[in-house]
């Protein structure tokens, strides 16, 4: 059990992955911010124009689509790195609404 464990803590694979998930962890959060500011952007556009903006609906919808990778890397769903180690747009079984 002791050799298993010292194994385990000496594979430089899972150190990376540690440090991947504290860098896309941080990457997150601002991500998030970054949704808010859509949101009421969002918002704002809609009391103005009566309706959503098609350009902020799409960067709220890829942004959201980013944070569903993050979160799939974080939690071990997939050994994918999301971007910028792989495309934008990664999850193509991922079914977004359509407008």
């Amino acid at each position: 059990m002791d050799e298993q464990i010292n194994y385990n803590l000496t594979q430089l694979s899972t150190w990376k992955r540690i440090f991947f998930m504290l860098v896309f962890a941080a990457i997150g959060s601002l991500v998030r911010m970054m949704i808010w500011a859509v949101i009421l952007l969002q918002v704002g556009s809609t009391l103005l124009t009566g309706k959503a903006n098609p350009n902020i609906l799409n960067f709220g919808r890829s942004l959201s689509t980013y944070t569903y990778h993050i979160l799939l890397f974080l939690t071990f769903n997939t050994e994918a790195l999301p971007f910028p180690f792989s495309d934008w747009n990664l999850t193509a079984e991922l079914q977004l609404p359509k407008d």
